[in-house]
Parts: C-alpha cells; sequence; structure tokens
C-alpha cells in the first residue's frame, strides 16, 4: 500500500484506479500482502474509432482553456480542454443537472467545477471529485493530424456524455466476515455518497443501508425549490442499481445501537452486525411548542416525500391562503415555489429574510425577489397561537402574532429549522452527544471517542479548515457536504492511511432567480463586500472576518461562485481590501 499512498490524492480514485491498472498488467509487481481488488462494471465491448472535431486545427490549449466543439459525424459535442497539461476531451455537460461545463472553471489541476451547485470533475479521469453529481464524465484521447483534431470513442458513449461510476460487485459468500461489513444507518445524501464510494474505491464486502423514508435516496433539494412528488425523477438511482452493488436495502428504523457489540438493532427487531457504522439519519423538522401548531390539521413540516405530497394535496386547486412560519431557506424556496395562484405569507423573527446566514442587505435583495410573486412578509415578528378555522375546527385558520396581528390561513408550513436525527441514541451511555443533539467527528467523519463509527450530515459536526475555520466544529445542513462527507468515509474505510482532503461547502437556493453559495459563515463574519449590480439582479457578496473572506454568494455572476470554490479550496481567495478596491475574481485566471 505504501506505493498507492504515494499516487493517490485521498478523494479521488483516478489514482488508485491507474496504480490498479498498472497491477494488472504487471502482476509480478503485486505481493500477496499487497493483494487489490478492482471492481467494475461488466465489460461490454465497444468499436471505437476516430472522429473529426469541427473548426478545430490544433491541440495547443492554455492550462484552463476548454471549448465545447461539435463531433462531426454525430449529432454530439465534446468539451476540449487543457486537463492538467495534457489536451484531451471529457463529456461537456455536468451530470447532475446538465449545465455547460464550458461555462464552469478549470484549475491548471484538472478540477473542472460546475457554474451552478458545484459538482467538480476530475478532467483527467472524469472521474467525481465533489458532490453533487453522481454520474462520470467520459474521457475521450485527442489527436492532431494534417491540421485537424479527432477523438477516439465509441459513438454512443460520445453521444451519452456520461458514465456510470464502477458500482457493480458481488459479495463472495453470503456468510462474509463480519469483519469486512459496513453498515449505512439513513437514506439521503451522505448514505448515498458512502455506499457509491464504497463500491467505486473497491470495497468487497457485505453493504447495508437501512433507512425509514419508505424509498431509495432522492434528490432531496426539488422538495422545496418545485414541491416534487414523482418518485421515479426524485429517486437518484433504482432497485436494479443497488442490486447490481449487492447493497442491501433495508426499510426499517434503527432504534439502538449496540456499540460493544458492534450490532444495529431496528423498530421490527431485527439485528445487524457491523465492523464499520456509518450514521447518516439527517435532520429533523421542528416544531413550534406554541398553542394549536401540534393538535391543528393542515399544519405542516418539509422533509421527506410524504409530507411533499400532503402539502400539494391540501393545496389543490390553489386559491389558498398560505401562511409559512420561517423566513430562512426552506420557508423562502416553499413561499417561491407555492406562490402561483395561492396568497403566501411569511413570518419571520429577523429584520429580513435569511439575515443570520447573508445578512441584513443581501437579505432584502432576496426579499424583492420573493416579494415580486406576490408574496407577504411579516419580519421582526414573534408568532403566539394558532386558531382552528370556524368552517372546520379540526384543521388551523388562523396564525396571531404577539402584536395582535392575526393571519388567516388554510395552510401552515413551519419552517423554523432541524435538529440532528440521534433521538436513537439519547439514551446510549457509550456515546456523548454535542448540545445541539450532533456527534462530534474527526476530519475523516470518524467519531470521536467511538472506534469505526462514522456520522455524517446534518448530525455531524466537523473541525472546519476553510478560509476563517481554524479547525473549530461546524455543523453544516447542506446536501452537497453530507455526500462528500460520505465518499471522504468510503475513501477512509477503503484507505485508513490516507489523509482526507478539504472540500469547500457549497449549496443553491431557487429564490426568485438562482442563488450560490459557498464557503462557510458559522463562526461568524464581520464586514460585506458587494460587488455589481444589485437593482438588476446580479451581484456578488463577499463575507469576510478580518482581511479573509469565509464565504460568499451570488446571484446572476456565474461561474463566480464556482471559482471561488476552487480557490478556497487552495487558500486562494483575495483579500477584503483587494475586493473592495473592485477586484474581480474572475480576472485572475484558472485557480493554480
Amino acid at each position: 500500500m505504501i506505493a498507492l499512498q504515494r499516487l493517490c490524492r485521498p478523494l479521488s480514485a483516478s489514482c488508485q484506479r491507474q496504480l490498479l491498472s498498472t497491477t494488472l498488467r504487471n502482476p509480478t509487481t503485486t505481493t500477496q500482502s499487497q493483494t487489490i481488488r478492482l471492481f467494475s462494471s461488466t465489460p461490454h465491448i465497444t468499436m471505437a474509432q476516430e472522429y473529426k472535431l469541427k473548426g478545430i486545427t490544433s491541440l495547443n490549449l492554455q492550462p484552463g482553456e476548454k471549448h465545447e466543439v461539435e463531433v462531426e459525424g454525430l449529432d454530439a459535442k465534446v468539451l476540449l480542454l487543457n486537463a492538467a497539461g495534457k489536451t484531451q476531451a471529457i463529456g461537456p455537460r455536468c451530470t447532475h443537472y446538465g449545465a455547460p461545463l464550458v461555462k464552469g472553471v478549470l484549475g491548471h489541476n484538472g478540477k473542472l467545477t460546475c457554474p451552478w451547485h458545484g459538482a467538480c470533475f476530475n478532467t483527467t479521469t472524469g472521474d467525481i471529485e465533489n458532490a453533487p453529481a453522481l454520474d462520470a464524465l467520459p474521457v475521450f484521447k485527442a489527436t492532431e493530424r494534417d491540421g485537424a483534431v479527432y477523438i477516439t470513442g465509441d459513438a454512443e458513449t460520445i453521444k451519452a456524455g456520461h458514465r456510470k461510476p464502477k458500482f457493480k460487485c458481488k459479495v463472495k459468500a453470503a456468510g462474509a466476515p463480519v469483519s469486512d461489513k459496513v453498515v449505512v444507518v439513513g437514506g439521503g445524501s451522505g448514505a448515498l455518497g458512502a455506499v457509491e464510494g464504497l463500491r467505486e474505491l473497491g470495497f468487497s464486502g457485505p453493504v447495508t443501508m437501512i433507512t425509514n423514508e419508505g424509498y431509495l435516496p432522492i434528490d432531496r433539494p426539488k422538495l422545496s425549490k418545485t414541491l416534487m412528488t414523482d418518485l421515479n425523477k426524485l429517486q437518484w438511482r433504482d432497485a436494479e442499481w443497488f442490486k447490481s452493488g449487492d447493497v442491501d436495502i433495508v426499510q426499517d428504523e434503527v432504534t439502538g445501537v449496540d456499540f460493544g457489540g458492534k450490532t444495529v438493532k431496528t423498530k421490527s427487531g431485527q439485528q445487524y452486525p457491523y465492523s464499520r457504522l456509518v450514521l447518516a439519519t439527517g435532520g429533523t423538522p421542528k416544531l413550534l411548542p406554541l398553542q394549536g401548531f401540534q393538535v391543528l390539521g393542515n399544519v405542516f413540516t418539509l422533509r421527506n416525500v410524504r409530507d411533499a405530497e400532503n402539502i400539494s394535496k391540501a393545496i389543490g386547486e390553489k386559491g389558498k391562503k398560505i401562511v409559512i412560519i420561517g423566513s430562512s431557506f426552506i420557508g423562502m424556496e416553499l413561499a417561491g415555489c407555492t406562490s402561483d395562484g395561492n396568497d403566501v405569507t411569511i413570518i419571520g423573527m429577523e429584520k429580513t429574510p435569511l439575515e443570520r446566514v447573508l445578512g441584513e442587505k443581501v437579505g432584502a435583495l432576496v426579499r424583492k425577489n420573493i416579494e415580486s410573486k406576490g408574496v407577504k412578509f411579516y419580519m421582526s415578528a414573534s408568532v403566539e397561537k394558532a386558531e382552528p378555522s370556524t368552517a372546520d375546527p379540526s384543521k388551523v385558520g388562523s396564525v396571531h402574532l404577539k402584536d395582535g396581528t392575526k393571519l388567516d390561513a388554510d395552510i401552515v408550513i413551519l419552517g423554523v429549522g432541524v435538529s440532528p436525527a440521534t433521538e436513537y441514541l439519547k439514551e446510549n451511555s457509550l456515546v456523548r452527544l454535542e448540545d445541539d443533539g450532533s456527534l462530534k467527528v474527526d476530519e475523516n467523519f470518524s467519531v470521536v471517542g467511538l472506534k469505526d463509527v462514522y456520522a455524517i450530515g446534518d448530525i455531524a459536526s466537523y473541525p472546519y479548515h476553510g478560509p476563517g475555520g481554524d479547525g473549530k466544529y461546524v455543523r453544516i445542513e447542506h446536501y452537497n457536504v453530507a455526500q462528500n462527507a460520505g465518499r471522504t468515509v468510503a475513501h477512509h474505510i477503503v484507505h485508513p492511511n490516507l489523509q482526507s482532503e478539504f472540500f469547500t461547502p457549497v449549496f443553491w437556493s431557487a429564490l426568485g432567480a438562482q442563488l450560490r453559495y459557498c464557503g462557510n459563515s458559522y463562526h461568524g463574519w464581520d464586514d460585506l463586500v458587494l460587488q455589481g449590480e444589485p437593482d438588476q439582479g446580479k451581484w456578488v457578496a463577499y463575507y469576510t472576518k478580518g482581511e479573509t473572506v469565509v464565504a460568499m454568494a451570488s446571484m446572476g455572476k456565474d461561474p463566480v461562485m464556482a471559482q471561488c470554490a476552487q480557490m478556497m479550496q487552495l487558500n486562494k481567495m483575495p483579500s477584503k481590501s483587494q475586493l473592495k478596491d473592485g477586484l474581480d475574481v474572475l480576472s485572475l485566471g484558472p485557480p493554480q
């Protein structure tokens, strides 16, 4: 394993696969104590051939340079680029939501970040570097000949523009030793990242995912952004996919963990032994402990598909009075997606929406976007109670504020935050929960004080080493962070001697326009640098502590977020003073 440690970065599978390929070609280089397993899709023989790229005459591309070009003879395009010093072609669109990668940011190190949601790819191999993308990109050799450039590949792969990760695996025996068994508790983004990461890296032992959601891992952000309820569109992978990787999906609820005996207990009475345990149980929406909110009907929270179905059913043919309590991201997104045909009101305790994260000035900009959809706001407000409807006393009819204001309501949606879903651990004497109910973990997301146990996603407080972090503990409720943490855990299980690599937290939100955000301001910021044309909906906000930029947010300024995400990872962000003087981060060129 010494050679592997020298050659690989901990959060990329590319170097590992290169070493595996060399080993397979030269079996005498691997001793019995250095056995390496390679798992991949069932071999599929295709006919590769050369295809000419339209209008391209040279492979002389500079670092960071990229061009989306047509492939002659095929109804397809590829992205021709300089991949860390080598010119080749890859699939042209992000495998997450299809963003054009030509508009992304390509660093000198060959990392390509999507301009929309922060997915990152290794352009040398096409492998995934950062969430939320799950499928990798195909890579095609480029050749310059007689004043033209050709790529080599099979037509179907070129046209598809993406490839599935190496997931297929067959556990050698049903009675595989417990020393090889991983149990993942949870069925969200973090769990999916861990499971796919394990199989992609060649983990050959049994993998069990225990989830109480009632379905396979979904694209959860679509719940609050669109109230989508169609599982065929929400689920990232189908049952056959997990079956192909010999991953056992158990629909049950975990009620306890015997850390000493390494056993997970479920509501149905089953017990599941593990050698490594990954806790990824997410968050539980908070309720309001006020009169009426816990007994009246048509008062909802939003966390899963059933919640979205219940809200959609209550809205019905529209024309409803909807009161949303909470002016953070879930509440604001729900206001935006339910405003068409309904009377929507948001109640918030802050002066402006999202003030804690984005600040008063930027929060006011976002408020204008949502107000343009007809949404009304009651800010700096405190809720007193909910009263029943006169037409149906079993359902909510109004929300009352402490200043005496009465807001008629057919539907109330609570968006007042989530708590770490760790109820099943509260009586466990072998684990210590933090004050907020989370689990403290290290850089590998290993739970402090427990052996062979990891925690990721909403339930994990981890040391943050990004700009301004100084290793202080944070708990970040981002979809991307959970999935990246899952991949980090997979790497640590397969290669425990490799050091984890920092990833920049990224999230996005539909707030009348698309908000991009990267970095972390959990421990506060003391100044804001606002660039661009806020009145035109094109702006970038930099959140600083001293001279250090700890986070940024933007609207209408892609790919600034992608540029900053890479620069934060490299610790190369410009200072507050430079940004106040008008420096455009895109003018700095490809990150290096």
